[in-house]
Order: C-alpha cells, then sequence, then structure tokens
C-alpha cells in the first residue's frame, strides 16, 4: 500500500492509502486557478484550464466581467468572481484575501496556482491561511523593474510576501528566475522554470495560416488601405508607456522620413488610469493615416498575417507570448534585449534584438529590415520552426501536469 491524497463526501483533503481512497466517494482533486483580470484566463492561459480539467477538478477565479463567463464557456470549468485591482489598494487587497480565504475553506483546495502580481499576492496570502497544503504562483514579468523609490519597495515586498506564501515558484522565463535570485526575493530552492519557459507555450496549429484566416486578412487590409507595396510593422500589446510604444512611434517617424513605404499597425488599447502615453504620443496615434489603431482584438491572427515584422520594444517582459505568435506566422520580430524577448528570439536568426528606450536603435533595425531583403528573407525562414521547436503547447500542458502531479505525490508522502 502506498499514501496518495483523496477527497471525502465533503471535499476535504486527506491523504491515505490505496484501500482508502478506494472507499473515496469523490476522488477528484480540486485545483484553483487564480489571475487577477479574466483576460488572462481567457487569452494567456487559453485552454491550459480545459486540458487540466480532464485530471482535476479545476475552479477558475478572477475579477467579474463578461469575460469571466467567456472563461466557463470556452474552458468547460466553473468561475468564481472575486474583485482584484491592479493598482495599490490596501482596503480592496484585504477584502479580496478575506474572500479568497473564505472561498478555500469552502472548496477545500489541493492546489492553488496563482498568476499576476496582484493574484499572487492575495491569492497566497489567502491560501496559506486557510492551510492549502500546495500553492504554487508563476512570475510572468515584474512590474517593480521600472519603479524607483518607495513605490519599488512596496513591489518588492509584495514580491517577496508572495513568495513566502507559496511552496514552489515558477518564473517563467530563465534570466527572471536569474533575477529574483540575485535579489533573494525567495531562495533558489523554491525557483523552477518550467521547460524552455512561457506560462502557456504556443498553439502552434491554431496560430498558422490557413485559408480562412487569408480571407479574412485580405478584407481586412483592404478596409484598412493598405496598399500591395505596403511594409507594415505591427505591435501587439496595451499602449502603455512601458511597452516601449513612445520609442516605436518615435523610430517609426525617423524610418518614415527616409520615404520608407511603411506602416505602422497597432493591436491593443489604451491603459490612461496606469501608464499612459504622453500626450504627442497619443495624438499621433490617433491622427496619423500612416498609423493605424485598430484597438483590442480577440483574434489577432488575420492582423499578424497582413504584417511583415512584429516591433516590440517593451521595458521588461516576464516571457512574453507576441513574438511566440508573430513567430508562427513566419514574421521575424524586433525586441528589446530584455528578459524573455532575448531568450525567444536569437539575434540574426530569427529576429534582432535592440536596447530598450533606443528609438534610434530601433529605427535602425526597422530599416535593415525594409531594405535588406536577404536579411529579411533569413530571419522570416527560420522564425515558425524556432519557435515551434522550443515552445509547442501541448509539451508545456504536460510539465505542468507533471509537475502538479510530482507536488501532490510529494505532499501524499509527508
Amino acid at each position: 500500500m502506498r499514501n496518495v491524497l483523496y477527497t471525502n463526501m465533503d471535499g476535504a483533503l486527506l491523504k491515505g492509502t490505496d484501500v482508502e481512497i478506494k472507499r473515496s466517494i469523490k476522488p477528484a482533486i480540486k485545483l484553483i486557478r487564480i489571475t487577477t483580470v479574466p483576460a488572462s484566463l481567457l487569452i494567456l492561459l487559453r485552454n491550459q484550464l480545459k486540458f487540466m480539467s480532464r485530471f482535476y477538478n479545476v475552479l477558475a477565479v478572477s475579477s467579474p466581467g463578461r469575460e469571466l463567463e467567456d472563461v466557463q464557456f470556452s474552458e468547460g470549468v466553473p468561475t468564481v468572481a472575486v474583485k482584484m485591482s491592479r493598482a495599490i489598494t490596501p482596503l480592496q487587497d484585504i477584502r479580496a484575501i478575506y474572500l479568497l480565504y473564505r472561498l478555500f475553506k469552502k472548496e477545500k483546495p489541493a492546489i492553488v496556482h496563482t498568476h499576476t502580481p496582484k493574484a499572487g499576492f492575495v491569492g497566497m496570502i489567502a491560501a496559506r491561511l486557510a492551510g492549502v497544503p500546495i500553492r504554487l504562483h508563476t512570475v510572468a514579468g515584474l512590474p517593480l523593474i521600472e519603479k524607483k523609490g518607495l513605490k519599488r519597495k512596496m513591489l518588492e515586498w509584495v514580491e517577496v510576501v508572495t513568495y513566502a506564501g507559496a511552496t514552489k515558484v515558477y518564473p517563467n522565463s530563465h534570466k527572471l528566475a536569474s533575477f529574483i535570485s540575485e535579489k533573494k526575493y525567495c531562495k533558489p530552492a523554491k525557483l523552477k522554470i518550467l521547460g524552455n519557459g512561457s506560462s502557456n507555450g504556443i498553439d502552434t496549429d491554431f496560430f498558422k495560416l490557413n485559408a480562412g484566416i487569408a480571407a479574412e486578412a485580405t478584407k481586412i487590409k483592404e478596409q484598412l488601405s493598405i496598399g500591395e507595396n505596403d511594409f507594415v510593422f505591427v505591435f501587439v500589446g496595451r499602449l502603455v508607456r512601458d511597452k516601449g510604444v513612445e520609442e516605436l512611434v518615435e523610430a517609426f517617424n525617423i524610418i518614415r522620413a527616409k520615404d520608407l513605404q511603411v506602416k505602422l499597425l497597432l493591436v491593443g488599447c489604451f491603459e490612461p488610469e496606469l501608464d499612459p502615453l504622453n500626450k504627442k504620443t497619443a495624438r499621433q496615434i490617433e491622427t496619423d493615416t500612416n498609423i493605424i489603431h485598430v484597438g483590442f482584438k480577440k483574434d489577432i491572427r488575420p492582423y499578424l498575417a497582413i504584417s511583415h515584422a512584429l516591433t516590440f520594444p517593451s521595458y521588461r517582459e516576464g516571457f512574453p507570448n507576441v513574438p511566440l505568435q508573430a513567430g508562427c506566422f513566419d514574421l521575424p520580430s524586433i525586441v528589446s534585449d530584455v528578459n524573455g524577448c532575448n531568450e525567444i528570439i536569437s539575434h540574426g536568426k530569427n529576429g534582432l534584438l535592440v536596447p530598450a528606450k533606443n528609438s534610434h536603435a530601433l529605427a535602425e533595425a526597422m530599416k535593415n529590415l525594409y531594405t535588406d531583403k536577404s536579411l529579411y528573407n533569413m530571419l522570416k525562414n527560420n522564425s515558425r520552426q524556432t519557435i515551434v521547436n522550443r515552445y509547442d503547447q501541448k509539451h508545456f500542458w504536460n510539465l505542468l501536469l507533471r509537475e502538479y502531479q510530482n507536488q501532490v505525490n510529494e505532499y501524499a508522502a509527508l
């Protein structure tokens, strides 16, 4: 006989022998996944919860909204709404901790797995207080990297508290793990990177050009008045300062002054309440006919299909999905030489690396892709296969599933 985990009729997590588990009415182990906003469940973790629900009793938790209802439909798992703020809001955070604590005491999960900074902070505290045995947190970027002074110290404290509450921490890139270890936010033994990085891998079958996407792309191209000879640089993400959007617009101005036939396609929304662009940049985005702003799109594939290269000059990242998605559409990427980006993109192989916050270096890289056809074609030809070889989604899901099973087995053996 061996020790295993099981749940009784009330859903309580118990340890027992093989014989005892056969007497259990409800053997499925409960897994609760939490993000601050439902878009992270819906987009960043797309289909992962559906896969895990084949092996665990999965419950998804995030802030309320229509998108959380979409998660229930698309992932096929129940959801619970708990309001969480992405800003620093102590009173609201205390309430979120209390609500999550009550939820955990009611649901009695074996595993709570959090993503995003605020969900990690309130979720790990609540899970520890509720006695949840396996508490996991994925780190997919650190906003504190771009902060200074008191705000940075506060954000560092949040990370330390989050990691202290977790039994295991999963940075989604190797360089992010090194940064956390160097800053001593937690002991290195608590850190683990799954595979080559990422939080969800990439569905290389979904992000692939087909006849339907090509037809939709043709319509969009006509609607946006993009000419056959226009070279389209695309950016996908939040239109905020720390994504490098100000430098991107400035770089675009530099290359357009050289009479290059280029367009800049921006797919994403402004977030003026968190990290606003300067007024000059925001105004140009909305008025410049060569800058095409289409807002947030649930399906970015047709927009990648009408583009020639990705520009992603972010100041900081954990392990971004956008270069993975663009690469699957054979797009070379120009990305900042920062954590995550420089693990996906190899300079001169499937894209180009440029220093963060440097509009002139970005402009030079954009010009090189436009003018040097042999360089462009070489990077383009390598783009998709590089992503397929390293970041296939199903492989990542199985690594995470194995990690869950290992954590459960380790707890059962105690």
